[in-house]
């Protein structure tokens, strides 16, 4: 391989040597900014499509943990041969008499001893229950003590994306999403 030197004059490169080493010595001005604008375009692009990423990862993960508290407190109930109740708590550590299910929430065996608890929502984020139950108690074959209706959601829906968890009478939980894009009142 040769390799080819280059006639240097006053500091420079000479004639069509000039022109070689200056193409070789960095981008242009016009090619930054295309490069500038490209990026801005896919970055208006990515980012709304982030966020509904980011919103729908919270909300399957809040109602996640809504649905497998309900499991718990229903597999406890059967394996203990007595009530197990879910319900509304502030504190972590007893049942809330007043508010709603985004202060977090409690598994109590018979005992009132907690099996499991859940903190509080980050801000923004709520957990309605239809019917305004704030607790369900599980019999020893498992039933629930009621039907209950949750709608996990944001207070100011950022995208058309909600998850409703129905726990029917015999105590089974599902998960559904929806797109109403409204978080329905307490």
């Amino acid at each position: 391989m040769r390799t080819r030197r280059l006639r240097i004059r006053h500091g420079r490169p000479a004639g069509a040597e000039y022109a070689l080493a200056r193409r070789m010595a960095g981008v242009t001005l016009v090619e930054l900014m295309f490069a500038i604008l490209i990026l801005a375009i896919l970055t208006t692009i990515a980012v709304p499509s982030f966020r509904e990423a980011s919103l729908s990862s919270r909300l399957n993960a809040i109602s996640s943990s809504l649905h497998a508290a309900v499991q718990v407190a229903r597999s406890e109930a059967i394996k203990a041969n007595a009530p197990t109740t879910l319900c509304t708590s502030a504190d972590g550590a007893t049942c809330a008499g007043a508010g709603d299910w985004e202060q977090g929430w409690i598994v109590l065996d018979a005992d009132s001893h907690v099996i499991q608890s859940q903190p509080a929502l980050p801000a923004g984020f709520k957990v309605v229950e239809s019917g305004g139950v704030r607790s369900l108690t599980f019999q020893p074959i498992g039933i629930a003590s009621s039907d209950a209706t949750f709608t996990v959601c944001r207070e100011e829906p950022v995208g058309s994306q909600e998850r409703v968890l129905r726990v029917v009478g015999t105590g089974v939980g599902y998960v559904s999403r929806t797109t109403n894009g409204t978080c329905p009142p307490t």
